[in-house]
């Protein structure tokens, strides 16, 4: 293997911690023992409590019991896939941050993946750096991060969203989102009535260097326009050539 995982990565000067002052916690899935070790010496040099689980089926039963913050993710496992687990931890109603390690790079498997409800990938080989830094990034932005600055709610019209509970809600009725879902929407709702560009929107809500030949944004788009639009009148908006808006229907 050629990953840079052998040298682990100096703790950060800014440890993470729950909202509560715990411990980050994480679980490591993958069927290549010798990586989940190296990256769980990472993670636990950094502060985190660690579970570790060998493929799919131990890794859902980790996941359901240990609740963890954050989760490292192998895509292609035996039992049960990386993209399965992902799918039934959501309809579990789990919405911790995942990332995804895989070793196909096609834009397509990429897309895949996320389409699914993880949140950032890694195409193998990778160094621990940057797993360590995509992590940290997926906490800070996750509610984990947010329920310590603040639980104020954001509303346009009769949208509401709280990002520090993930509860949201149109007219009064519930609307279960992903973490990435989540995150779109607050930046749409922040920025309310503007007209956002796809690469603008990239760089804010994924940060994960894809280009703007993707479709990843107008994926995530349509899977809120189903959950937000069909409560009302629409509130998303395609502006041809430009970008997204998000305005009030009233």
């Amino acid at each position: 293997m050629s990953y840079e995982h052998r040298r682990i990565p100096a703790p950060a000067q800014h440890p993470l911690h729950r909202a509560d002052g715990a411990p980050i916690r994480a679980v490591v899935v993958d069927d290549e023992e010798s990586l989940t070790e190296v990256i769980s010496m990472a993670l636990r040099y950094e502060g985190w409590q660690v579970r570790v689980a060998r493929d799919g089926q131990e890794g859902l039963a980790t996941i359901r019991e240990f609740r963890p913050d954050v989760v490292v993710l192998d895509v292609m496992m035996p039992f049960v896939d990386g993209l399965s687990v992902v799918s039934r931890i959501r309809a579990d109603g789990l919405f911790m941050p995942v990332l995804l390690l895989t070793a196909m790079d096609a834009v397509e498997d990429r897309v895949m993946g996320l389409a699914v409800g993880g949140d950032d990938y890694l195409t193998k080989p990778f160094s621990l750096d940057e797993l360590v830094a995509r992590l940290r990034a997926l906490i800070r932005r996750s509610n984990l991060a947010l329920a310590v600055v603040g639980d104020a709610a954001l509303s346009v019209g009769d949208l509401v969203l709280d990002e520090a509970t993930f509860e949201c809600s149109r007219g009064g009725e519930h609307i279960s989102l992903t973490a990435t879902e989540l995150r779109l929407l607050a930046f749409l709702m922040r920025n309310a009535g503007q007209v956002l560009s796809k690469a603008h929107i990239l760089a804010e809500v994924w940060e994960t260097g894809f280009d703007e030949r993707t479709s990843i944004v107008e994926l995530y788009i349509s899977y809120l326009r189903k959950k937000i639009d069909a409560l009302g009148p629409a509130m998303i908006h395609t502006i041809h050539g430009v970008g997204y808006t998000l305005r009030s229907a009233s």
